[in-house]
């Protein structure tokens, strides 16, 4: 698994050495950077030979036709019900079953069909079967409210909803009328009606049941075929919100598959015979990478939890499925932290060979946590939906430089460029200036990754923002180092300005959860008259510590001696603080409050912050 260090602040620890279990596929990197090309890649994928490229076929079918066929493709575990498995045999003939029923629905190319479901095999099966279809597919997160439920579908030009019916009746059905390309919504949990019509759910739907029955009684294994769809075709639409404004829907094609394959071999190490667990939710672009096109493109058993976060839970699963490839968010490794090692030590996992980690900036704390309680070191990654893959990571078999993001993938050209008074991107005459190395400035990647988002939808003047001089602009800050490793700073947004000096919230989040009270920590820039702006810290304690001015007072002495002048300046103790449904820490939602600003986009939070105790020394 390469090197780990232990000592001292991130990017000054010693390393010391963790033997890999298995040659890492992404092999010497130096040689791999070298030699590898996307365009002799592109080898692996099987197209029809006529110039055709489909996600769903290349992720399943392929696998199917082959040696594969009868391996468990998916393992379905939930919450009380007996587990179910699907092979790749038999998630090739469901799929082309779903794809069949979306046909007969007047569905295909360019046709939206989204999903509000909990992790269920109608999910994943509505994935592939709208991929092959030739639709796009649109993830909606399960715990969504109404109102970003309804946005994306009026945003996306939905035209088929598969959900539940409560979820239906609460977020969808007294809207309806407002949703007028909406033209089908398949309830999964409906039966048919006896002797009826088939509906046998609300007005205006039909059971899922229903529409699979047509599509099986009109499907022929001897004569289906996967729509023809070209590489640059549209196949996957995610939203991802803004710090204000309307949610962007990002377009992907059906070449990123091959970045999918590519980058799930490389940074997650997957390969035929891995049991893989991927944390994500399949509503968002995690979970429909690495949560199913790029893991089943690497031919692995994919397993998936319905239920709940609960500690003992989840190490049970890595335990009992024998998961081999684990990849989750710093946010769960977190609460996994807080249980403490122990727990961790009452199971074994001898099959787990590589841990991942995803969604977020991973603190140091964490990557060494890793090592007490699973013998390996999580490894970062860092990528945006944007990207729609992995661009830059923490390989197996390099060393691993905690708090660092890793180095960029085999194929993705990476700088850091010079920024304006708005923290983004200078661009002089149509050109930008790329930094050296640890100087601090924008993230920007070269374009010619399949992956990369091809437009906002219905939003070009957006696109165009997103690129400058041959660039893509990430809008997160960070600094390479001389041996290429990328370490985050922060969104440029998120950046504070105090007295001169440009300070990375993660730095000081970092620093703190170091301190053996603090569990979680969300850092910000107040005002002040005279800096221009301090650090303000919100902190989160571990169970069996108090909110004290005492502990507030040693905070800061701490972060004073980690971090010297950048060091917060206030503490304030919030057990409760807030998230996006993904995970990470909504800095900008914590200022909001803290300065009484407008809140914006609230579609991705959670859950409301509490008003914890502020405690000042």
């Amino acid at each position: 698994m390469g090197d780990l260090a232990v000592h001292g602040r991130a990017g000054q620890r010693r390393p010391i050495e963790h033997a890999p279990s298995l040659p890492p596929l992404v092999g010497d990197y130096e040689a791999r950077r070298r030699s590898f090309s996307w365009e002799a890649a592109g080898a692996w994928l099987q197209g029809d030979g006529e110039g055709h490229l489909n996600m769903a076929h290349e992720a399943v079918d392929r696998h199917a036709e082959g040696e594969l066929a009868d391996t468990v493709a998916i393992r379905f575990l939930a919450r009380t019900a007996p587990t179910t498995e699907l092979t790749y045999a038999q998630l090739r003939d469901q799929s082309d079953i779903v794809a069949t029923a979306l046909r007969r629905l007047d569905i295909g190319p360019g046709d939206g069909v989204c999903t509000l479901l909990p992790r269920s095999p109608e999910l994943y099966l509505t994935v592939l079967g709208t991929l092959k279809a030739g639709a796009v597919y649109c993830p909606l997160f399960p715990a969504f409210g109404p109102e970003p439920v309804l946005e994306r579908l009026r945003l996306g030009h939905i035209r088929v909803l598969v959900t539940d019916t409560p979820s239906y009746l609460r977020k969808v059905e007294p809207h309806r009328d407002s949703l007028p390309d909406l033209r089908h919504v398949l309830l999964t949990d409906a039966e048919a009606a006896e002797g009826g019509d088939g509906a046998g759910g609300p007005p205006g739907t039909m059971p899922w049941s229903v529409a699979l029955g047509a599509g099986a009684a009109a499907y022929d294994p001897d004569t289906f075929t996967v729509a023809p769809t070209r590489p640059d075709d549209p196949a996957l639409l995610h939203f991802t919100s803004g710090t204000t404004g309307k949610p962007k829907g990002a377009v992907h094609v059906h070449e990123a598959i091959l970045a999918h394959h590519v980058t799930a071999e490389f940074a997650l190490d997957l390969r035929p015979g891995d049991i893989y667990w991927c944390t994500a939710d399949p509503g968002w672009v995690t979970g429909t990478s690495y949560g199913i096109l790029g893991p089943l493109s690497c031919g692995v058993t994919i397993v998936t939890d319905a239920a709940d976060f609960d500690a003992r839970r989840w190490y049970r699963i890595l335990q009992d499925e024998g998961v081999t490839v684990f990849y989750t968010a710093p946010t769960a490794l977190r609460m996994l932290m807080r249980t403490g090692v122990g727990l961790a030590h009452e199971h074994a996992f001898p099959a787990l060979r590589h841990v991942v980690s995803v969604g977020e900036p991973l603190n140091p704390e964490a990557v060494l946590w890793g090592v007490e309680a699973f013998g390996l070191p999580v490894h970062d990654t860092w990528w945006q939906t944007e990207t729609g893959a992995i661009m830059v990571s923490n390989f197996p078999g390099m060393p691993v430089r905690p708090g660092s993001m890793g180095r960029p993938v085999p194929g993705v050209v990476a700088a850091v460029l010079g920024q304006g008074a708005d923290g983004r991107a200078e661009v002089t005459d149509g050109h930008v200036r790329v930094l050296g190395p640890d100087e601090v400035g924008e993230l920007a990647l070269r374009p010619g990754w399949p992956s990369m988002f091809r437009s906002y939808l219905d939003d070009p003047d957006r696109y165009a923002r997103a690129f400058a001089d041959g660039w893509y602009l990430s809008g997160d800050l960070a600094r390479i180092d001389a041996d290429g490793y990328v370490w985050f700073i922060g969104r440029a947004d998120d950046v504070i300005k105090s007295a001169g000096h440009l300070i990375g919230p993660f730095e000081v989040e970092s620093a703190l959860m170091e301190h053996p009270a603090v569990a979680e920590v969300g850092v910000i820039g107040k005002p002040d008259p005279l800096a221009g702006e301090i650090v303000k810290a919100f902190v989160t304690l571990k169970v069996g510590h108090e909110p004290t001015p005492a502990l507030a007072r040693e905070l800061i002495a701490f972060g004073r001696h980690r971090l010297g002048s950048v060091a917060p300046r206030e503490i304030a103790f919030d057990q409760a603080l807030p998230h996006t449904r993904s995970g990470k820490v909504m800095r900008r939602l914590l200022r909001a409050r803290e300065l009484g600003l407008p809140e914006g986009d609230l579609s991705t939070v959670e859950r409301p912050a509490a008003d914890g105790p502020e405690v000042r020394p």
